[in-house]
């Protein structure tokens, strides 16, 4: 498949979706140019950061609440929200929208009252505020060094874009699934990133923490790296097997720059 042969819409979304059989494969790594991330879970804590933030309200405002209860329920809306629009129950929605349609239902569920709308606000946005897992900022440098390295999320750019801002994230540039207003696990989000850098999927590797958002990367054609993240859920929780399809296994963003020669 040319690098040219996709295209897009005047919506920027992609208009055709290549066959398995037409992605271009390579036998080894060293033709991979551009590492793009997932966000959530693999570079930074969303668990650890939104109890944070939940501990710091309840001082301010007395709220007893269970902090880590409400960032799993709140985390456990975010595929369903996104499917919604996925299927076309309802129209394109950024995620900062989803989240605040979730929280709002939260609020309700925890029986948390007395916020005024701009502290509703500031609480939605503690998914601008999440912080890196130790090993991110580390790996992250090492790899810039000789990749481009992106995010390719389903956040949207300015939810994405501060959080670099505030956490010192080096991205070489911000992707969303906002750019092609689709989800993944759609094609078209994945299909975005080798269209925009000129690169083949097979030039490009999509690192996440995640294997179902990685084997939809593979079917696409990029090339995937498994960064499990145990920690993702809180203590006790084994993260998923690797893939034997996987390209490379690591243990963190230092080792992953290590086996990619960075």
């Amino acid at each position: 498949m040319a690098k040219d042969d996709l295209s897009y819409s005047q919506e920027g979304e992609v208009a055709k979706e290549p066959r398995r059989d037409d992605v271009t494969h390579v036998s080894d790594l060293g033709a991979v140019q551009a590492l793009v991330f997932d966000v959530f879970g693999t570079v930074v804590d969303w668990r650890g950061s939104i109890i944070r933030e939940g501990e710091e309200l309840k001082r301010k405002k007395g709220l007893e609440v269970n902090w880590a209860a409400f960032a799993d329920a709140w985390r456990g809306r975010y595929a369903p929200s996104m499917d919604r629009v996925r299927t076309g129950e309802i129209p394109w929605t950024k995620l900062d929208t989803l989240h605040r349609i979730s929280l709002e239902e939260l609020l309700d569920e925890f029986e948390i009252t007395g916020l005024a709308e701009e502290e509703k606000d500031h609480l939605n946005k503690v998914w601008h505020r999440l912080d890196p897992w130790p090993d991110s900022m580390p790996g992250l440098t090492r790899l810039k060094e000789r990749y481009i390295i992106s995010t390719l999320s389903n956040g949207n750019v300015a939810l994405l874009t501060r959080m670099a801002k505030r956490a010192g994230l080096p991205w070489d540039l911000i992707l969303s699934a906002e750019l092609v207003h689709r989800y993944k696990p759609d094609p078209e989000v994945y299909l975005m990133v080798p269209h925009l850098l000129g690169l083949l999927p097979a030039e490009v590797m999509l690192v996440a923490s995640h294997p179902d958002d990685l084997r939809a990367a593979h079917t696409n054609g990029l090339r995937t790296a498994y960064v499990p993240r145990p920690l993702e859920y809180g203590p006790g929780k084994e993260p998923e097997p690797a893939d034997p399809a996987f390209d490379v296994l690591a243990e963190d963003f230092v080792e992953l720059a290590t086996k990619m020669g960075a």
